[in-house]
């Protein structure tokens, strides 16, 4: 007779520190799956606490909490097994745990093996690693929950009831090495429960359909994955939770960014193909995502609306959109910017004489800051700024002006995006004018400026950004790939140079992959510079030249070197004999080329300069900091 299970997966959004708010929904989730005939309900990873709480895992007392609230919600759950996710104190040691419930008692609690610590995760500050499998059963059929990898310690499997279904439970971070799954296989699991709280960024569901896809390979289990929704500060949970059969096939796939109870059957160990929500197109994604963001936002930290700044411009025009869509019109307020005139007749005398420059256009920018935060502390409204990710990486915002606020909502969306988004949203329902997205980019702070008066056109600026500070590739692999040199030169020093403004940003959603560099440093990604000096014999000069041509080094500077010559009828032992030579004064060749350039020219110098006979010289390599062209005043590259 076949082992049926229902198995409900709870997609939820919880509030971080809300213990009891958080209980109490985790509970009406599993009155509801319990009505529908479920066995066993999952939540996400730290569902009782919401996820990431951050350094209230550093109090005592909040561990102490979060098992006060354990045990309370363990005594209502009845007729159906929770699997649900908290913080746990255990002998002074404090882990990131998933207990398994049941009829007012925990059957057995599980602690997360692997800690990431990386991105925006920092897991190993707070806690420790498990070591121990978990293994339960509900109702008449016998379930094994495993979490774990290889090392069990000497006490082997926990076990609360013999095993004929199991199931194995991993949280998070632990499905993505291979040993914690192939552990609980091991441990007798026949489905893998994964319990997550995975932040979203774009085309983010492919790579956990690729890694999860791979433990079902490798271990021949099913596998449930619950991941959490919401917002919280800058982080966005998408959900999008699903479940692959043994062959790695979607069986089940929840909407993304939607709080919602779905179920899967599994049958001897296989889940039956149930509902599969179709994936949104990117744009209706992202889309979806910055609503979120906001609305948690807002909500969660209690303000009673929003405030927009209105420039005319696309941003502030997409930002006003998503405020509507996530909180309502009704509790946004959008506030059109005035002009400054009134501010320069003030500055007249000490401006007397000096050319107007970006002190006038950053002033406009700050009294627009200063009327609207001006609002937001008389009626309480939060400020959401309007920069985009194309302006923050460069630093073409002004602090204190337009970065005033309390949360950033396009921060994370680069300028091509942006109008992409604004087309999508226009194709819902048609609320931007069309003048404002095809008007040429401005930041409107002087008389016909454009972006493009100081950035490159925004296609360019942003792939240079997206492979730098998103694909992590250097100035020379992006000249490589054909971009310019000047153009990937500029930009990187503007990312580097704006650190400064980036570290005092607003919150804002996370839509993509973190960049983290120092404020104070002086790796600014520019592209090593080699000097090449080179002693070959004089007739050897123009082949040297030609052959370093070839390879696309031109800019020699040829000196005749003194003391490396010999004179005419030196007499020199070599090997054991005496050779008379008839050597003239050598010259020095010296060019700086990229480090990239450094083995093409010093190969091409050495197949030229050699003769095979005593004396061809020697080359030698240094480091250099900077290069100038005192004409033009280019630098580095660009320069030689």
């Amino acid at each position: 007779m076949a082992s049926i299970v229902k198995i409900a997966i709870a997609q939820i959004n919880c509030v971080v520190g809300d213990l009891a708010g958080n209980a109490t929904k985790i509970l009406r989730y599993c009155e509801r799956a319990r009505a529908a005939g479920a066995d066993l309900m999952l939540t996400p990873e730290l569902a009782l606490c919401g996820y990431p709480p951050e350094d209230l895992l550093l109090r005592g007392g909040f561990y102490r909490d979060c098992n006060a609230t354990l045990e309370r919600l363990a005594r209502e759950v009845s007729g159906i097994t929770l699997v649900v996710g908290h913080p746990h104190e255990d002998q002074g040691k404090r882990h990131n745990a998933a207990s398994v419930v049941k009829d007012g008692r925990i059957l057995g609690t599980y602690y997360k093996h692997v800690l990431p610590n990386y991105t925006v995760f920092d897991e190993e500050r707070y806690f420790k690693p498990g070591d121990r499998p978990c293994v339960f059963q509900v109702r008449e059929t016998r379930f094994g929950v495993n979490i774990c990898e290889d090392t069990w310690g000497p006490q082997g499997p926990l076990t609360a009831r013999p095993d004929v279904v199991s199931i194995g439970i991993n949280i998070c971070a632990d499905a993505w090495g291979a040993k914690a799954p192939q552990a609980a296989r091991e441990a007798g699991a026949q489905v893998l429960l994964v319990l997550n709280a995975s932040p979203y960024h774009m085309r983010k569901q492919e790579s956990r359909y690729d890694v999860m896809r791979e433990r079902v390979i490798e271990t021949g289990m099913a596998l449930v994955y619950a991941n959490m929704v919401g917002g919280q500060d800058e982080l966005v949970f998408d959900g999008a939770s699903f479940a692959l059969d043994r062959r790695g096939e979607v069986a089940c796939q929840l909407p993304v960014f939607e709080e919602t109870l779905e179920f899967v059957t599994v049958a001897d160990g296989e889940p039956q193909r149930g509902r599969i929500a179709e994936p949104p197109p990117l744009e209706s994604e992202v889309y979806k995502a910055l609503c979120l963001g906001v609305r948690d936002y807002v909500g969660k930290n209690r303000f009673p609306g929003a405030l927009v700044g209105l420039s005319g411009g696309v941003d502030s025009a997409l930002t006003l959109c998503i405020a509507c869509d996530a909180l309502g019109s009704e509790r946004v307020r959008a506030v059109m910017m005035p002009s400054f005139d009134a501010f320069l007749a003030l500055l007249a005398k000490e401006f007397a004489r000096l050319p107007a420059d970006a002190t006038e256009e950053n002033l406009q920018a700050r009294i627009r800051g200063t009327l609207l935060m001006a609002l937001s502390n008389k009626f309480g409204a939060i400020v959401l700024t309007t920069g985009n990710k194309s302006e923050m990486a460069v630093g073409y915002a002004t602090l204190y002006g337009d970065m005033a606020g309390g949360f950033a909502v396009i921060k994370d969306i680069l300028k091509t995006l942006v109008y992409r988004l604004c087309r999508y949203r226009n194709g819902v329902e048609r609320v931007i004018p069309e003048r404002v997205l095809t008007r040429a980019p401005s930041a409107e702070l002087k008389a016909n400026q454009t972006d493009q008066d100081n950035l490159p056109p925004y296609d360019v600026l942003d792939s240079i950004i997206s492979a730098y500070m998103e694909n992590d590739l250097s100035p020379a692999e992006m000249v490589a790939q054909g971009f310019s040199a000047a153009d990937v030169r500029r930009v990187v020093e503007m990312i580097h140079r704006s650190e400064y403004k980036r570290r005092q940003r607003v919150s804002s959603g996370k839509f993509r992959r973190s960049f983290v560099i120092l404020a104070s440093s002086s790796q600014r990604g520019r592209m090593a510079m080699k000097k090449i000096e080179a002693v070959v014999k004089p007739f050897k000069l123009d082949e040297v030249r030609e052959a370093l041509a070839e390879v696309g080094v031109t800019g020699l500077t040829v000196t005749e070197v003194k003391g490396f010559g010999r004179q005419k009828g030196h007499t020199e032992l070599y090997r054991g004999a005496e050779y008379v030579v008839d050597f003239l004064p050598k010259v020095k060749i010296e060019v700086v080329v990229t480090e990239k350039m450094l083995e093409a020219a010093i190969e091409a110098i050495v197949k030229a300069a050699r003769t095979g006979k005593i004396g061809d010289g020697k080359i030698f390599v240094s480091t250099v900091e900077q290069v100038v062209r005192i004409r033009t005043g280019e630098t580095n590259e660009a320069a030689v």
